[in-house]
């Protein structure tokens, strides 16, 4: 089953959220009704960039790397290569 490493750029205030989920069209639904406690706050949520992976556990270890770094550059850095390779 694909797991999803996303990245969530709130409309309203400009602030990203990261995270994974098997269901993404589903999760980003999820945020956007308020489902979400730690986004609620801060809707509506545009999808901004998101990454496949094999399994859950490599969507976690993906997605606590990007946290790690908690750098809103390296975080525009993604969406912008993604961007670009999309061109």
């Amino acid at each position: 089953m694909t797991h999803y490493v996303y990245i969530l750029q709130s409309e309203a205030r400009g602030s990203y959220y990261v995270g994974q989920t098997d269901n993404l069209e589903k999760r980003l639904s999820s945020h956007n009704r308020g489902q979400v406690r730690s986004t609620k706050g801060r809707r509506p949520w545009k999808l901004t960039y998101f990454e496949c992976h094999a399994s859950r556990s490599e969507a976690v270890v993906r997605e606590r790397e990007i946290k790690s770094r908690k750098k809103r550059r390296y975080i525009e850095s993604l969406i912008h290569t993604e961007r670009s390779a999309a061109r």
